[in-house]
């Protein structure tokens, strides 16, 4: 009997692994199709480009926990850095070492740009997520709170490091770059995180709120073994 306990386990388990790589795949796939597809994943906005890509970054996560999260995030940063190679605008140097304008140019410190806040950006929401799940079952509140407040975590962990980030190490350029005066660098990205950041967590927590309601059911999340 034990002998068939353990080799059901260990079946049960082969399945739930492969569940789970069958989900990575299917959310890495979804970041490449977004990334890709123009006007979708990546929004132009002249001289930057406003993103939805962590939307799917953010679902993996809460879905896969936060070590998959990072791995989708890593996907999430390849397509910044590939798009901000062969498709680039007036800043891409801030996100690819192998991108120039004129006397701007990106280094080591564009791949932490591009890949860092990203990274990241697949492990907060679960953190968070989990937290107000914690507050959630005290007050008997909805689970939507959670979902959104995963959602904006994610989306302002990604624009306000990344923002900070080249703040720190591009900030004079990047405002340059996009035709602003280089000491108001300060205020310029200030302004970015205003235009960008703000629009990107609303939108990120609204559609995480609504999604995850459906994907991290607790039924739906039996079926499909995660």
């Amino acid at each position: 009997m034990t002998t068939k306990s353990n080799t059901a386990k260990r079946a049960s388990g082969v399945r739930n692994s492969t569940r789970k790589l069958a989900l990575m795949a299917l959310f890495s796939a979804l970041i490449v199709l977004m990334a890709f597809t123009p006007f979708l994943g990546y929004i132009p906005l002249g001289f930057t480009r406003a993103t939805i890509i962590h939307i799917p970054v953010i679902l993996g996560s809460l879905m896969l926990g936060p070590s998959k999260g990072a791995i989708l995030g890593v996907v999430f940063g390849l397509t910044s850095l590939i798009n901000n190679t062969v498709n680039p605008t007036a800043t891409s140097f801030v996100f690819s070492p192998f991108y120039s304008l004129g006397e701007f140019e990106g280094g080591a410190a564009s791949l932490l740009i591009c890949f860092g806040p990203r990274i990241l950006t697949g492990v907060v929401p679960w953190y968070v997520y989990r937290f107000f799940q914690k507050i959630r079952k005290r007050a008997k509140a909805n689970d939507m709170v959670s979902l959104a407040a995963a959602g904006v975590s994610g989306a302002l962990t990604n624009t306000l490091l990344v923002m900070s980030l080249i703040y720190r190490f591009f900030g004079s350029q990047y405002a340059a770059a996009s035709g602003e005066a280089a000491n108001a660098a300060y205020l310029f990205i200030l302004s970015i995180i205003g235009i960008n950041g703000v629009p990107e967590a609303i939108v990120a927590g609204i559609l995480l709120a609504l999604l995850g309601r459906v994907l991290m059911n607790e039924k739906v999340r039996a079926n499909i073994g995660v």
